[in-house]
């Protein structure tokens, strides 16, 4: 497995688990705006203590960023996605809470997407038209 294969997964697990724990934390009755700042945060640190235990294994070649650019494309349907759902919101005058979850629902469905992508590129192989 390549440190890139090891990033997608890594990225795809600590979006799933951050966003798994603001909903717990939501559905218990805390404030919205706090659960997804340290969910966001923690999530963010979590990937990079993450990745750098992983260390680099080795450096990217030609296949690695290729498949990088196909799993980010495919991911950045889903945050286009929640910024048009976000701004339709907006339009309609809809809460903060559901503009503000729309958004983060995206970016994590971005990620997981995008992650699942690589790993199947990763996995399957890689053929690029």
């Amino acid at each position: 497995m390549t440190s890139e294969e090891r990033r997608a997964w890594s990225l795809a697990v600590t979006s799933l688990i951050a966003y798994v724990v603001y909903l717990v934390v939501l559905l218990s009755g805390a404030a919205y705006v706090p659960a997804l700042l340290w969910t966001v945060g923690g999530a963010i640190v979590v990937n990079i203590a993450v990745d750098i235990s992983f260390g680099r294994g080795h450096k990217s070649d030609q296949r690695d960023r290729e498949i990088g650019r196909f799993g980010d494309h495919i991911g950045q349907s889903l945050v286009v996605a929640g910024a048009v759902a976000a701004m339709l919101l907006a339009l309609f005058e809809a809460r903060y809470f559901w503009i503000a979850n729309v958004i983060y629902l995206a970016f994590v469905l971005s990620a997981i997407l995008g992650s699942t992508a690589k790993i199947f590129a990763y996995r399957r192989g890689f053929h690029p038209w």
